[in-house]
Parts: C-alpha cells; sequence; structure tokens
C-alpha cells in the first residue's frame, strides 16, 4: 500500500469557486489515505513570489480557472517557474464557467509533469461564471460536491493500490489558441483591456477590492483607478461588499449575455483517472 505523507491543496481563485473544489477533494484524498493536509493559495500577488515545492512522497491537488479555454496567461509564469514536484504526485483540477474547459486541464497537467511531477488524475469541475450570476449559477452544487468526493476516492484506492501510472485527460495536444468570444456576424470581440467601473456614490472606500485584487491592480488610494491589468476574474465585482464595482464596456456586456444565452445548459464535469 502506498503512504502519502501529505495532501497539498494549492489553488487560483479570484470568486471562490476553484477553492472549494480543490480544497474538497484535497480534503477528502487526506482523510482516505490517512494523510496530513496543507494548503498554499497563489490568489494574490504576494502569494506569486515565493517558490513552491512538494516533496516526493507528497501529493498536490492544483487548481485554476478555465479563461478562454486555457490556463490563463498571466498564472503561466508562477505554475511554469515557481511551482515544483521533487517527484511528488499531483492532480491538476480546472473550473469552468459552464462552457467548455477546452484544453485548460490539458495545459495545466503538462506544466505541472514538466515541473517535476507525476499527475495520476485529473478533472474539470463546473462553477459559476466569472461574469455572470445565471450562468452556471450556484455550481458547483451538492451534486459536484458528490462527484468531487467519488473523484477522491478513486483517486485515493488507486494511490492505495500503489498505482501511480499518468492519466489521460481530455483536451487537444498541441494546445489550441484562446478562445476568441465574436459578435453576431463573426468579428472578434477584444476585451482584454476593458477595466471595470466604480459607482462611487455606493463605494464605501472600505478597501475590500484593492486587496483582494488577485493582479494587484486596482489603486489603494483612489479605488475608482485601476491602473494595471484586469484579468476579469470578477473578484471585485462579486466580492465587492457594496456592490459598487461593475462593467459597462458594450463588447464585454455582449459577450457576457451571448454566453448566458447560449450556454444556459447545465454542463458536465470530466474526470479522469
Amino acid at each position: 500500500m502506498m503512504s502519502i505523507a501529505t495532501v497539498h491543496a494549492v489553488w487560483f481563485s479570484g470568486t471562490g469557486t476553484t477553492e472549494k473544489t480543490v480544497r474538497r477533494i484535497a480534503r477528502r484524498l487526506a482523510d482516505k489515505l490517512g494523510s496530513r493536509y496543507a494548503e498554499y493559495s497563489y490568489t494574490l500577488p504576494q502569494s506569486r513570489q515565493h517558490s513552491l515545492t512538494i516533496p516526493a512522497g507528497d501529493l498536490a491537488v492544483v487548481g485554476c480557472p478555465t479563461y478562454a479555454g486555457r490556463v490563463p496567461n498571466l498564472l503561466m509564469p508562477y505554475l511554469r517557474d515557481m511551482v515544483r514536484g521533487a517527484g511528488a504526485l499531483a492532480i491538476p483540477v480546472v473550473l469552468f464557467g459552464n462552457r467548455n474547459y477546452d484544453d485548460s486541464l490539458m495545459e495545466l497537467d503538462k506544466l505541472l509533469t514538466a515541473d517535476g511531477f507525476t499527475c495520476v488524475a485529473g478533472a474539470a469541475f463546473v462553477g459559476e461564471h466569472s461574469f455572470s450570476r445565471t450562468l452556471g449559477a450556484g455550481r458547483p452544487n451538492v451534486q459536484d460536491e458528490a462527484e468531487m468526493d467519488a473523484f477522491a476516492d478513486r483517486v485515493a484506492a488507486k494511490l492505495a493500490a500503489g498505482d501511480t501510472t499518468p492519466a489521460a485527460v481530455g483536451g487537444c495536444d498541441p494546445i489550441r489558441p484562446y478562445y476568441t468570444p465574436r459578435d453576431r456576424h463573426g468579428n472578434p470581440i477584444n476585451i482584454l483591456k476593458v477595466k471595470p467601473k466604480t459607482d462611487m456614490e455606493k463605494c464605501t472606500r472600505c478597501g475590500w477590492c484593492a486587496a483582494h485584487c488577485p493582479m494587484g491592480s486596482i489603486d489603494p488610494d483612489d479605488f475608482s483607478r485601476v491602473p494595471g491589468v484586469c484579468i476579469k476574474c470578477c473578484a471585485c465585482v462579486k466580492g465587492c461588499p457594496a456592490g459598487a464595482k461593475y462593467y459597462d464596456d458594450p463588447g464585454y456586456l455582449y459577450h457576457k449575455s451571448e454566453l448566458e444565452e447560449v450556454y444556459a445548459r447545465p454542463a458536465e464535469n470530466a474526470l479522469f483517472l
């Protein structure tokens, strides 16, 4: 029987769905395997200044959201250069906003493998879309949590049997380009430079948005200013206690409404062992 010393939950999560998923799977695995449990969030900028090494004999459940069908490009340097699996095992986990995870899981699997991990399983779970409160609303839900538990149980059984065979996860190799939103005439919509606005009549100047922006892009002295890059994670929009943050860019709003209309059906999770 294989012994796993510590199961590590490792995540980036702007609005909490990836964190919820990764922590649940990792805790369940630790319980099933009789292992210690540890966690590390690389959500905030300061956390990505430090390297993370998972030693041989440990297992890391590493999660990130799907952005345009891929691993978010601004997370690539951290995952590529700062995370190390010194012979450790890993389970890549991605969350997607009810559209499709495309190649994000394959890409995360490849990154972790290049970092020195053996990826023994992988999963893509549905979470509420960062842009929307209706697309994938309430996901992950109770049924999703049951699937997470069953997935963790199957992985635990695989490892307990001494099986560390790498899993073949969904996606394309080579990795395809990022998904491009388009208008009804087929023209691409570019929202890369779109940034959130602030309703200063609602804003209480509590500073929550600046403190929780995963890119550190909101001016802590003037919360209406976003001098840094915005990845549209919507942490500020969904997390603002006063509901003062919003987007008003026409292209962004069109893309959001199209996603809500076209992908209203409940998407399914994808599990790989």
